[in-house]
């Protein structure tokens, strides 16, 4: 296997190879311009990223636990299986690392109102308490169907301050919530940033919120060191975007004897408009703001998605994610919903656990693969999201014959 310069992706045009780069409103370019220069600013500046540290530490509640799934392991008999719980964080899922290092942005470049998009409400909700407790205005678009689907994240958007603005438009789920947010960033652009929720769009933000989830695989790596003495064998994340995993996976990139699965939306199956797996079935094309691969007819026009999960129901994938699958060091394939349901119940009955519907995705594959694997390997799988959110949709599906 070849090697690889994790640290070279992005080049200086925001380019992962063939992918990514800028494809917006000329209105969009300053600003994007303006928080390119604070982000390099700001990481080059040891008092914010101390300043970042701390608030993760006694904000969000990192470092997060890695934990040796020893029931599940038993229930597939095969390698050691490893949760990494970003699940235990504050507001319930990875998005909050992000979310705290974008708001501290805003704050740098004088920014008083934040805008936000959400699928599954998990960013949106990241994104409302760290407005809450560092006094932006906040405003999240959501789709009105994930709304529906998840109303409890919906309210506690609410609860912390943040006005909640639904999209009624096409499928009425995250492709729209992200035009409308983009919508009110060509109006306001002067005020407000938006904090994208994941390793997608314009640059910087692939590589701007793939730093700001580093925190995870910085992390998994120490722990699982300190826990058995080298490093995993497979790491296995859900894809939607990417960030959770791109998160995971970037500081194994080099480490070419580790083994790297992303997982996405099988849906009912790869029949169009029943899945969102973009691998299995896109085309390159571009779409809110950089090229990637992208499910979309012949014509171009972007196909209907589905998925049991909100937060991996989207048509396109993160520009770096298509680099390395390119490249052969990141693999891909799918779960399917019925895969899910069962996954979510079997870690929740063996673990105490209830995982997010996103998360489940992962915990498909990698248990799949802990069978496959013998007992002497290790898979490490990241529990990107805690289920509190899904509880009541799963409750809904599995009354249905």
């Amino acid at each position: 296997m070849p090697a690889f310069d994790r640290l070279a992706q992005p080049d200086a045009a925001g380019h992962f190879g063939p992918y990514g780069g800028v494809f917006v409103p000329e209105t969009l370019m300053t600003a994007l311009e303006e928080l390119s220069k604070a982000y390099a600013q700001a990481s080059a500046d040891p008092a914010f990223r101390a300043e970042l540290a701390g608030h993760l530490a006694t904000f969000a509640g990192r470092p997060s636990p890695l934990y040796f799934a020893r029931r599940l392991t038993e229930h597939c008999g095969g390698a050691k299986i490893y949760l990494k719980r970003e699940d235990l964080l504050h507001t319930g899922a990875h998005k909050i690392n992000n979310a705290l290092g974008q708001a501290l942005l805003a704050l740098r470049m004088g920014k008083k109102r934040v805008i936000a998009e959400t699928g599954a409400g998990q960013h949106g909700v990241a994104t409302a308490a760290v407005c809450a407790k560092f006094g932006l205005e906040c405003v999240v678009y959501m789709g009105s169907v994930d709304m529906k689907r998840q109303a409890l994240n919906v309210f506690r958007m609410r609860l912390m301050g943040a006005e909640v603005r639904g999209v009624d438009a096409g499928q009425k789920t995250l492709k729209e919530a992200i035009n409308e947010a983009m919508r009110d960033w060509v109006t306001n652009v002067r005020t407000t940033h938006y904090i994208l929720g994941t390793v997608y769009g314009a640059h910087p933000y692939p590589k701007m919120v793939r730093d700001f989830q580093r925190v995870i695989g910085r992390e998994a790596r120490e722990q699982i060191l300190a826990a058995e003495g080298r490093l995993p064998d497979e790491l296995v994340a859900c894809v939607g975007g990417g960030s959770n995993a791109m998160g995971l996976f970037f500081d194994f990139i080099e480490d070419t004897s580790v083994r790297m699965t992303g997982v996405e939306a099988g849906g009912r199956g790869l029949g169009r408009g029943d899945h969102a797996a973009r691998f299995a079935g896109g085309r390159l094309g571009v779409l809110q703001g950089c090229k990637t691969v992208i499910l979309q007819d012949g014509d171009g026009q972007i196909e209907g998605t589905h998925s049991v999960s909100a937060g991996l129901d989207y048509a396109a994938v993160g520009p770096e994610h298509v680099f390395y699958r390119d490249l052969g060091r990141i693999q891909f394939t799918y779960a399917r919903d019925d895969e899910v349901l069962e996954a979510f119940q079997l870690c929740s009955k063996l673990e105490g656990i209830i995982p997010a519907l996103e998360s489940s995705h992962a915990l498909v594959q990698g248990m799949k693969r802990a069978r496959e694997l013998g007992p002497d390997k290790i898979v490490l799988i990241n529990l990107s999201g805690r289920g509190d959110k899904d509880v009541q949709q799963v409750a809904e599906l599995l009354k249905k014959p």
